[in-house]
């Protein structure tokens, strides 16, 4: 069957990357086949032919529609493209309820040792293997290329169907098929044109405009929100009750599905020669991160890079209100104490809990929330018991990676939430060897602005790539260079580590800055050496409000400052209240401390001004998403990597230092 030779081959990532939403076929095979092509069907039809139990793959089915759909035959189109989609969520929920179940059958008891481990370890492998290929039959058959789980992360396939469902006069099922692509890509304007056609078309209905990939758990949630916003607070108790049991039932799916062979990101495996406990160990770390990354993942709409705030936490909120407001002020305690499991001590839901309390003449106890437990339930624990903790959201406390490292004040000293100041970072060598790379780069001020904050200090700062390519050029020394970059990774590292992040830290900018008062210019001096302000949101210290909209940076999550010196007049770091007025803490610079925060509107901050002498920093920002990720750090990191692996440098080194992302 040459359709079949067909399917196997082509890349469809690259194809539908580029399809218009309401374009014509385009044709894209040349009708040639390599042998190897031809051979490697025959050996497909062999497993498939072999196997105790068949489901289709849904990449053959994939690539069947988009042949279909590339001769016009919308009919094929069809039934293909939602038979892929039923294969892709079968082979889901297959691996799913098999993990779940061997984890059951094959449980972890109180004793630990290495021969025990290793036994229900293999059990469990094995029970898997059995139990999924009798319900699908050969694994191998299912494994699909990351293309093909894009596009389908991507929801490419509806795109395909709402076309297809148009030419057959289904108009209905075009609707759902658009509305459902429209969720996940928001951006794509001809597909928003093609609903509001739908929209006006004889027989299609407001209830055609589904979302067929709608996650259960937040559609209860955004239902129970509607509900709530509209005075139906018994309505909104229901739904936002179900949502929780949704939300839950899909943490413990996620979780399972973490229980698989993991990538190792930067790895050689051609050089990769550690004993069996080590290879244990990091398959399970990153075990342990993938887990982690459900908590992310949850809480993210189709279609968005970034998850809601506070998603899970805001359940128990909206909860304990709504109980209040039907007159169950029990169900409110529990509920808000709850809450407070995630974010201990805050104010206003402690006093809330006081309210309960005193009117209910007795206390309470909170729910029981499961991804809280510190019981060693997973492999993954065991391997990391003393690092490691289940954290719903973010949580606060986590190591600090250095032993020189020490806590100085957290967020409940510095009055605030997610704030840590701490000491040693870098050594008062360290200080001086970047303070000496500081002065000898004089740096070209922030953005070609020797002043960008106030006129009353000069303000120099350099990247870590241009300090690198001053390096390769011999016009600073490449230990400092190099210093440079390391130190940058040590604070990115505490941050990502002190704050127990849910997925990598990544830097969004990195700058090495000093600030040099002015002589003459420090009389009577009423301004700051740096505004008030959030690093990714716009202060509007009137209407008390930070709005995360352009053209603040809205990708960043995480901010730090490692101080170089504290032999200047003035220069104290500020956190503010909202009203950009009120002063919650101060810090006083000196060598190897840092200050780190996250960088929404819950921590306004700014500088004092430095009225004499030079104030030098290492100033960072991170971002959580991989897309926004600094450009010339990348860059950095390849000059990085020539330096340790000693590559050739007489071949000259492409560095652009205006590079940016």
């Amino acid at each position: 069957n040459t359709e079949s030779i067909y399917i196997t081959y082509f890349p469809l990532g690259l194809l539908s990357a580029g399809l218009s939403s309401l374009s014509e076929p385009k044709q894209r095979m040349d009708g040639n086949f390599s042998p190897a092509a031809i051979f490697s069907v025959v050996l497909l039809t062999v497993v498939l032919s072999s196997s105790t139990a068949f489901l289709e793959p849904c990449d053959l089915l994939y690539d069947k529609a988009v042949q279909a759909f590339s001769n016009g035959d919308y009919t094929n189109v069809v039934s293909y493209m939602e038979g892929a989609l039923s294969s892709y969520t079968e082979v889901r929920h297959t691996k799913v309820r098999c993990r779940l179940r061997c984890q059951d059958q094959h449980p972890f008891d109180e004793t630990f040792s290495d021969m025990r481990f290793t036994d229900v370890l293999l059990r469990r492998a094995a029970c898997m293997n059995t139990c999924i290929e009798e319900k699908l039959g050969t694994q191998s058959v299912h494994k699909i290329s990351e293309d093909v789980v894009q596009d389908f992360h991507r929801r490419i396939p509806y795109n395909y169907l709402q076309l297809a469902y148009q030419k057959l006069k289904q108009p209905e099922k075009a609707a759902a098929a658009a509305h459902t692509y429209f969720q996940a890509n928001p951006e794509h304007v001809e597909m928003g044109q093609n609903l509001e056609q739908y929209k006006d078309l004889q027989g299609v209905k407001e209830d055609h405009f589904v979302d067929r990939e709608a996650r259960p758990h937040q559609r209860s949630f955004a239902a129970a929100v509607r509900l709530y916003d509209n005075g139906d607070h018994k309505g909104a108790i229901a739904l936002f009750e179900e949502a929780l049991v949704e939300y839950y039932k899909a943490d413990s799916e996620c979780r399972a599905l973490c229980q698989w062979p993991q990538k190792f990101e930067g790895h050689d495996y051609l050089r990769y020669r550690y004993s069996l406990h080590e290879l244990v160990s990091d398959h399970f770390t990153q075990v342990l991160h993938c887990e982690h990354e459900c908590v992310r993942d949850l809480a993210t709409r189709p279609g968005r890079l970034s998850p809601m705030e506070n998603y899970l936490p805001l359940h128990y909120d909206y909860l304990q209100f709504a109980y209040f407001h039907v007159d169950r002020l029990d169900k409110a305690l529990q509920c808000a104490l709850t809450y407070l499991l995630f974010h201990k001590g805050e104010e206003s839901m402690t006093d809330n809990v006081n309210y309960y309390r005193e009117v209910l003449a007795h206390d309470g106890e909170p729910r029981e929330v499961r991804i809280f437990k510190c019981s060693l339930t997973t492999t993954a624990e065991r391997f990391h018991v003393a690092f490691f903790k289940y954290c719903s959201g973010i949580c606060v406390g986590g190591p600090l990676v250095y032993d020189s490292v020490q806590l100085v004040q957290n967020s409940a000293a510095l009055n605030g939430t997610q704030r840590v100041l701490l000491d040693h970072v870098i050594s008062e060598e360290e200080c001086l060897d970047l303070r000496r790379l500081a002065v000898t780069m004089a740096g070209d001020g922030y953005r070609g602005k020797m002043s960008p904050h106030t006129p009353n200090e000069k303000f120099e700062g350099a990247t870590v790539l241009k300090t690198l390519q001053y390096g390769y050029e011999g016009r600073v020394p490449m230990r400092s260079a190099r210093l440079f970059y390391d130190i940058s990774e040590r604070a990115r590292r505490v941050i990502e580590s002190y704050f127990l992040l849910n997925s990598t830290l990544h830097f969004s900018y990195t700058h090495l800055v000093c600030r040099t008062a002015i002589t003459g210019q420090q009389d009577h001096r009423n301004d700051l050496s740096h505004p008030i302000h959030a690093d990714n949101c716009l202060l509007d210290p009137e209407a008390n409000e930070c709005w995360k909209e352009p053209p603040a940076y809205t990708y960043r999550d995480y901010s730090a400052l490692l101080y170089l010196n504290g032999d200047f007049e003035g220069g104290e770091f500020i956190f503010t209240e909202m009203d950009a007025k009120t002063v919650t803490a101060s810090v006083k610079p000196m060598c190897g401390r840092m200050v780190g925060f996250s960088s929404g509107g819950e921590n306004p901050h700014g500088v004092k001004a430095v009225t004499s002498g030079q104030r030098c920093a290492v100033a960072l920002w991170f971002t959580l998403d991989p897309l926004f990720r600094e450009l010339e750090r990348l860059q950095a990191d390849e000059v990085i990597q020539a330096l340790d692996t000693q590559s050739v440098w007489g071949q000259g080194l492409n560095i652009n230092p205006k590079d940016e992302l």
